[in-house]
């Protein structure tokens, strides 16, 4: 895994733009702290940090083979099976994914990716044709922001990256003042927030060219007629899951696993301890909790039970070495301005702020570790899949507060920004996106619009939330769940199987039931671990006073000041984003806002 970057021109010199490049180079550090390299010529500046996985002194980049040249962040999980498609081509001079991917871009040009199964943002700089080619995983695992300024193009992994370039205004208009306060920490593909930044589409590639740009997708769920038996369905499930968790433990360097004792992640943690116990090793697996969370836990209709009990049922059934990582109240207050740094926005508050204090403990054992992310997703697990009112709601299943978070938006932007309209023409677009067929039933159908919502939506803002808060400390976080082909078949099983036994993700649970003890295999689904404590709540509040004790200029330029104070008078307690964001998790979401606007120097048009 990387952090990758470039300025492509063929009107101005690249060659002059070294100081911007250094700084962007600087600003990805953190996504690859082992080597650093940089490519100028007259059309191209391109930049690169690595984590070293794999062939560490053969994976150098900017990597070039004759005319061309790319900078690669990513994992290819077929690296074997092209390289021997290539083999009666090209020699290899690595055992580099590098190399392969740049020679596969070599034989078969833009429709390489077609042939990719893995997590992937890359740029191939074409020295003779005066191109450059530009392509993002289906699913989006791995970002890829860019700027075109008319005279030249310039991308990033991330934004703080792309800010550092001095041609992009740190400005936000209508567009991004909507995305901050109607859809975050959602937000709209394709959308970059800062004025005039987008991001590459996940599963869309394209070229940089003299002309301009010019992007195309080339992938994206297909409806298709599924002619499998339930038992054939579990079969063919089970295959795909198995295939996918073993081609993701490929690494030089220890891979370990996180484990919350719920079904996903122990599913790939008994893959992999299986697999590890083949080779005469041992699993290492990591778990969070937080200080006083046996004090105070209650029991909801989200959260039934918690998770400690279930993780030391798992590692004895493993035998793993585990390790706890337990988070106080006061870090997870104090984290909230870094998570906004690994972010680059405002997200998650203390949902991404826990997950940076994690992966931070985890990087002191290891550079790779597994993810269960997205098999509620693909596999129907969230309670608005299976609440047949949630479900037949016309609006965003997990953020139905449109008229909550109105009253938020400073009157300047509240009159130029029709808020209903603009949340629920991006929901009714997502929903018609999702193909379907003639023959689906009603609720084939809106099962089909569920899991475009969630692909496009939901499923983007955890994937952004892993990728930065891990990379943010150099660990790589592969997510076998994400692997196309589970999600391209998934798209066309019906309900009816993915709801065996009328339990949340039951396929999977019948498809890979040998692999769990009973106890954790029919767990009911919990969602990712937060705190309990009340200590959160006054934490956040005494500093989003102080924020406003001290004027909270740039803030209240956007968001109404008195909403502010009746947030921190505790009157209200919405869900700002699914059952992880209530009255807490707002209140930290606008000291994250606050920390962004200044930190950034965003300025308000």
């Amino acid at each position: 895994m990387c952090g990758i970057a470039g300025v492509i021109s063929f009107i101005d010199d690249m060659r002059e733009e070294m100081r911007a490049c250094e700084k962007m180079q600087r600003a990805l550090i953190r996504r690859g702290p082992d080597q650093r390299g940089m490519l100028l010529n007259r059309e191209a500046a391109l930049i690169h940090t690595r984590l070293a996985v794999i062939d560490a002194n053969g994976g150098r980049q900017p990597m070039s083979f004759g005319k061309y040249t790319i900078v690669y962040n990513g994992e290819l999980y077929n690296t074997d099976e092209l390289r021997r498609e290539l083999a009666d081509e090209f020699d290899f001079a690595t055992r580099s994914d590098t190399e392969v991917l740049l020679k596969s871009y070599i034989k078969w040009g833009s429709s390489c990716v077609d042939r990719l199964n893995g997590i992937f943002a890359f740029a191939v700089y074409d020295e003779k044709e005066h191109r450059i080619f530009l392509a993002r995983d289906r699913i989006g695992v791995k970002p890829l922001f860019y700027f075109d300024t008319g005279k030249k193009l310039i991308f990033a992994s991330e934004l703080p990256a792309l800010l550092e370039h001095p041609d992009i205004s740190h400005e936000i208009d209508e567009q991004g003042a909507a995305e901050l306060l109607l859809m975050a920490p959602g937000r709209t593909m394709g959308c970059g927030v800062i004025r005039g930044v987008k991001e590459l589409k996940a599963g869309w590639c394209g070229y940089y060219t003299e002309n301009g740009l010019d992007l195309r997708e080339y992938w994206r769920l297909r409806a298709f007629e599924l002619h499998e038996t339930f038992e054939q369905t579990t079969e063919h499930v089970r295959q795909l899951v198995l295939d996918s968790i073993r081609r993701q433990l490929v690494s030089d360097v220890p891979v370990c696993t996180f484990l919350s004792g719920g079904l996903d992640s122990s599913l790939i943690s008994s893959v992999a301890a299986s697999e590890l116990k083949k080779q005469g090793r041992q699993l290492t697996t990591f778990s969070v909790d937080y200080r006083n969370n046996d004090k105070y836990f209650i029991k909801s209709r989200f959260q039934p039970d918690s998770d400690p009990e279930y993780i030391a049922c798992m590692t004895e059934y493993l035998g793993t070495d585990h390790h706890w990582t337990i988070i106080d109240n006061d870090q997870l207050v104090s984290a909230l301005d870094e998570a906004t740094e690994a972010r680059g926005l405002p997200g998650m508050a203390d949902v991404d702020a826990s997950l940076l204090l994690f992966c931070r403990e985890i990087k002191q054992y290891g550079t790779v570790a597994l993810s269960g992310e997205c098999a509620d997703e693909i596999f129907g697990g969230y309670p608005w899949y299976r609440d047949k009112d949630i479900r037949m709601t016309d609006g965003f299943p997990w953020a139905q507060s449109t008229a909550y978070r109105k009253r938020f938006l400073c009157d300047d932007y509240a009159e130029r920004i029709n808020a209903g309209d603009y949340v629920y023409s991006a929901y009714r677009a997502t929903a018609d996106y999702a193909e379907k067929l003639p023959g689906d039933s009603a609720l084939e159908y809106r099962m089909r619009e569920m899991t475009q919502l969630n692909f496009h939506w939901f499923m983007q803002t955890l994937l952004d939330r892993k990728d930065r808060m891990s990379m943010y400390s150099g660990l790589e976080v592969r997510v076998p769940f994400c692997d196309y082909r589970i999600a391209e078949y998934l798209y066309n099983v019906p309900w009816e199987y993915k709801d065996y036994m009328g339990r949340e993700k039951g396929l999977l649970r019948e498809a890979m039931k040998e692999w769990l003890p009973e106890k954790v295999l029919w767990r009911k689904k919990s969602p990712y671990p937060k705190t309990h404590d009340p200590a959160f709540l006054e934490g956040v509040t005494v500093k989003l006073r102080c924020i406003l004790d001290s004027g909270g200029e740039r803030l209240t330029q956007l968001v109404k000041r008195e909403e502010l104070e009746k947030l921190l008078r505790h009157e209200d307690n919405v869900q700002w984003y699914g059952q992880l964001m209530n009255l807490p998790q707002t209140i930290a979401y606008f000291i994250q806002l606050n920390y962004w606007l200044e930190r950034f120097d965003i300025r308000l048009i």
